[in-house]
């Protein structure tokens, strides 16, 4: 029976049960959907805070570690805290026995982030005490996923390209230890340093949709690694990660084509197409990580025989401030970062969860503290009153 068929007294159920459901949010948007201590953002005035530190004093004075700390425990540590937490996080890179060989199982051609998300879905197999939601047990699982998903992407680029994966250091840095295990290389102060504040900058940005995907997953009382590996998925969609890799894969069209960056970007903004590391659903100012990051790509890309990418990319802004009026977000910054690095266009996603790990675990952690099963309402726009006809009768 077609909905257009029913009765008037049905027709008026139909509205009155659909008004009585309220007014949708199209993706949820403005929707406070949890309390949380972890992260402030205010779009409007361009600000970015973690447990109350705004966002330029922590990229500019504190590292990774520092950050992963301030998230999972509210505050800084101090000095002897910090090194016990960089001494946890150096020995537990390394991978469990069997992760690499599955690894290698995967199909030529693997995205990155597929392998990714596999692989921290493995890790609860090795895991005996996965599904153990406690305080403590959820705390050790975040600090070893923290410290074993650089060494996950890493270890898989190096297979993938018919490389031996190396092991970490256990020494050093987060950022140091992920850049030698990618390249082979111990990585100059300066290319440390930048990368470390990449990770910084990208650990946290409140109920963003892996996160929100994270919290869902763990209101269930499933496991942490479940839940990331659904945050892990949600930021693989090209909505939400991904926008660096365009980014850089803008510069280098530019590039290939031998053309001038500002004549390009002009021409794009004539055929009113949108260029890629420009605008920021949340962020209608200046975006606070962008300058903390370009002050440091420029350090780098000093020491760098590839430092016309980040010449290129301060041209491109120049360009889009004087036209549009519109600065850079995070992401224009840290593509050609990445690439004067030695790192591919499609690690870039995972090098994104690699940061934000931090956030997605202290997210889960307080939603394990305080949680109540997250279930929203749908609004219903079907029809009512419909009759079942024998099978043979339906049209």
């Amino acid at each position: 029976m077609n909905p257009s068929t029913l009765l008037a007294s049905d027709r008026e159920a139909v509205a009155g049960r659909a008004a009585a459901d309220g007014p949708v949010s199209h993706g949820l948007e403005d929707v406070v959907a949890v309390a949380s201590s972890i992260c402030h953002i205010d779009g409007q005035r361009g600000e970015l805070v973690y447990r109350g530190y705004d966002i330029r004093d922590l990229g500019a004075n504190v590292t990774f570690e520092e950050t992963a700390y301030l998230l999972w425990h509210g505050s800084l540590p101090r000095l002897a805290e910090l090194g016990a937490l960089a001494e946890r996080l150096a020995e537990a890179r390394a991978l469990p026995e069997g992760l690499p060989a599955l690894l290698a199982t995967l199909p030529a051609g693997t995205h990155p982030m597929a392998a990714l998300r596999t692989a921290v879905s493995a890790l609860a197999a090795f895991d005996a005490h996965a599904d153990d939601t406690s305080a403590a047990g959820s705390y050790d699982r975040a600090l070893r996923l923290t410290a074993q998903t650089p060494t996950l992407i890493a270890a898989f680029d190096r297979m993938r390209k018919g490389l031996p994966a190396l092991a970490p250091l256990g020494e050093g840095s987060t950022a140091y230890d992920f850049l030698y295990m990618l390249t082979g290389e111990r990585p100059t102060r300066a290319a440390e340093r930048c990368f470390d504040a990449a990770l910084v900058l990208h650990a946290e940005h409140g109920l963003n949709a892996s996160t929100f995907t994270g919290r869902v997953i763990a209101s269930t009382l499933s496991d942490m690694y479940s839940a990331v590996s659904g945050a892990i998925g949600a930021l693989k969609g090209p909505l939400h990660g991904g926008a660096n890799t365009n980014v850089m894969a803008m510069l280098l069209e530019i590039e290939a084509g031998g053309l001038d960056a500002a004549d390009y970007i002009r021409a794009k903004l004539r055929r009113r197409e949108r260029i890629a590391g420009f605008g920021h659903r949340v962020y209608k100012v200046l975006d606070p990580r962008a300058a903390i990051l370009k002050s440091m790509g420029e350090a780098v890309s000093r020491e760098s025989a590839e430092g016309r990418w980040f010449e290129m990319s301060m041209r491109i802004a120049e360009v889009m401030e004087a036209e549009k009026g519109l600065y850079p977000n995070v992401d224009f910054y840290s593509a050609p970062v990445y690439y004067m690095l030695g790192i591919d266009l499609d690690l870039y996603t995972p090098i994104f969860a690699m940061s934000r790990m931090t956030g997605w675990t202290a997210h889960i952690l307080e939603q394990y503290a305080g949680n109540r099963l997250i279930r929203p309402r749908d609004h219903y726009t079907g029809p009512f009153g419909l009759r079942v006809e024998p099978v043979g009768a339906r049209a």
